[in-house]
């Protein structure tokens, strides 16, 4: 059931701009939407996407084609996939995560580019500022990193006898590191030991979370392009291992983990659509400031609790926007 909204507990963020009024040109307008995961595990935001940009009034078929691209956890397709997009002439490209748009940037130099969820955009290098991106790119931000301390707290309220919490993270996803540094260090701050978890791929996931027996008493899953698309994959394998969870997304905890901390995906692909609006009417990437979340969801899954033999604190249900039952 929906509770409350959960108040942001970062610093002041950059007010998203409201929807340009002006109707879209009769241009047959061309996007690329290259998403890391696959169309099964993912296709949801998507249609976020395509639903905000209809609103718009960009609908598909009439004025606008959406080349939908799904990397499927395997990063080496993308120069392949960005090349097939830029041999198509898209006018903008849309990419989610930092993985994908690290690499769109290289592939497709010049073209206008609107990415999604990155946590770090000024430390990728992907950015001058938030407020004046520069150069051909700009988009939305998570703040993943930054909700690190709190989401490990809160698993801490729920599970108080943790003394080991593993933090599961992309190899290859450029946040992968910060991700490691940051829960490394407010875990020792909070006087646990963090446990380092690195995987590539999907078969590395199911390897590394069944390794964790004994080794391990709770897992803080890190926000990237793997993890979201193994969402469900990781909930039933923490289960079936006795791991409750701090999970990224409200997505997770509704594939069965425990708890989650984050802002909306689906609502991050649908603040993606006035950015495209605005480049396909004339508007240059460098001078549209990135946007960041400014509300956070708190999701817990009771069901997932009671499996682990788990009470949830009355005052953190009081706290959550969202409890499955």
């Amino acid at each position: 059931m929906k509770r409350r909204t959960f108040a942001a507990l970062l610093g002041a963020a950059v007010t998203p701009s409201p929807a340009v009024q002006a109707q879209p040109t009769s241009k047959q307008a061309r996007v690329g939407f290259i998403e890391p995961g696959t169309q099964e595990a993912n296709g949801p935001f998507l249609t976020s996407f395509r639903t905000a940009m209809a609103a718009l009034g960009w609908v598909e078929g009439q004025n606008l084609t959406i080349l939908d691209r799904w990397i499927e956890n395997r990063p080496e397709r993308l120069p392949e996939i960005v090349a097939g997009l830029l041999a198509d002439k898209v006018d903008v490209l849309v990419t989610a995560g930092a993985l994908v748009t690290k690499g769109t940037i290289s592939a497709a130099p010049g073209v206008p580019i609107v990415f999604v969820a990155v946590s770090d955009p000024i430390g990728f290098g992907f950015a001058q500022t938030l407020a004046r991106p520069g150069g051909n790119i700009t988009g939305t931000t998570n703040s993943g990193v930054d909700l690190l301390s709190k989401r490990l707290q809160l698993l801490l309220e729920m599970v108080p006898t943790a003394n080991r919490v593993a933090v599961l993270t992309d190899s290859n996803d450029p946040g992968g590191k910060e991700y490691w540094r940051q829960t490394r260090d407010d875990a020792i701050k909070l006087g646990v030991t963090p446990v380092q978890v690195s995987v590539a791929t999907t078969a590395d996931i199911e390897k590394e979370i069944h390794g964790l027996a004994g080794r391990a008493d709770a897992l803080l899953i890190a926000f990237n392009a793997l993890t979201v698309a193994n969402r469900t994959k990781i909930a039933a394998l923490a289960l079936a291992n006795r791991l409750p969870t701090s999970c990224p997304l409200r997505d997770f905890v509704v594939a069965g983990g425990l708890q989650s901390l984050g802002a909306s995906l689906a609502n991050e692909f649908r603040r993606a659509a006035p950015f495209v609006d605005k480049i396909l009417k004339g508007a240059k990437p460098a001078d549209l400031p990135i946007e960041q979340p400014t509300v956070f969801e708190l999701a817990i899954n009771l069901r997932t609790a009671k499996a682990l033999g788990l009470t949830v604190p009355a005052q953190l249900l009081a706290r959550a926007d969202e409890v499955i039952e």
